[in-house]
């Protein structure tokens, strides 16, 4: 596994040695035998909710994105932060950049949705706030919720890329960090090949698989 600024503007409080640091110490960064929420197993796990409930630690975060996006000379009209691991950082961004910030939610299909009263209207610039980014899979579920409403997607921005620039976006992603770790099919995972325990610490609920 490996960690790596993606931030020139990047406070040197917020250095990727520090920051990885602080996702350690927070128990944030995890090491073990995982199963994703996209199926694949990893010896590598960021469970962000750990490190964004320290608010002193999620501050800080949240600026240094809004300073990525300011500094690529966007201006969104609205943050959206999927839940659940978007909902923190997603409001702490939409306060960093003075505008209002709402999330998406699964209804009772599973399918992602505004609720509670919340809405975008046709032009409507956005960005779509994670903690972490994997597969791209759940960013662009969002994606297509606001598009269909007629919104634009300016770009995705969270606190770690995990997606090895294979996450299939058409538009910028903004991140602190990138962290590459081995994922595996779970017929070809030597972890499972060595009686190593998988767990899945997310919060999506399980697949059959």
């Amino acid at each position: 596994m490996t960690l790596t600024s993606e931030n020139s503007l990047l406070p040197i409080a917020l250095d990727a040695e520090l920051l990885e640091q602080q996702f350690r110490q927070e128990d944030a960064l995890l090491r073990g035998h995982f199963r994703l929420s996209s199926g694949l197993h990893s010896d590598t796990y960021v469970q962000c909710a750990r490190f964004l409930r320290r608010p002193d630690l999620a501050a800080p975060a949240a600026a240094a994105l809004a300073g990525q996006i300011q500094a690529a000379g966007l201006q969104p009209d609205v943050v959206v932060g999927p839940a659940m691991g978007g909902v923190v950082i997603g409001y702490e961004l939409a306060r960093q950049l003075g505008v209002p910030g709402i999330f998406t939610e699964r209804d009772a299909d599973g399918q992602m949705t505004l609720r509670r009263g919340f809405t975008v209207t046709p032009g409507e610039k956005i960005i779509i706030a994670e903690d972490v980014v994997t597969t791209g899979k759940s960013t662009l579920e969002v994606a297509r919720v606001l598009r269909e409403l007629g919104a634009e997607v300016l770009a995705v921005a969270s606190l770690i890329d995990r997606t090895g620039g294979k996450g299939g976006l058409d538009f910028p992603h903004f991140a602190l960090l990138s962290v590459t770790a081995a994922t595996f099919a779970p017929e070809a995972c030597p972890l499972c090949a060595a009686g190593e325990p998988v767990v899945k610490p997310g919060s999506r609920p399980e697949k059959a698989f």
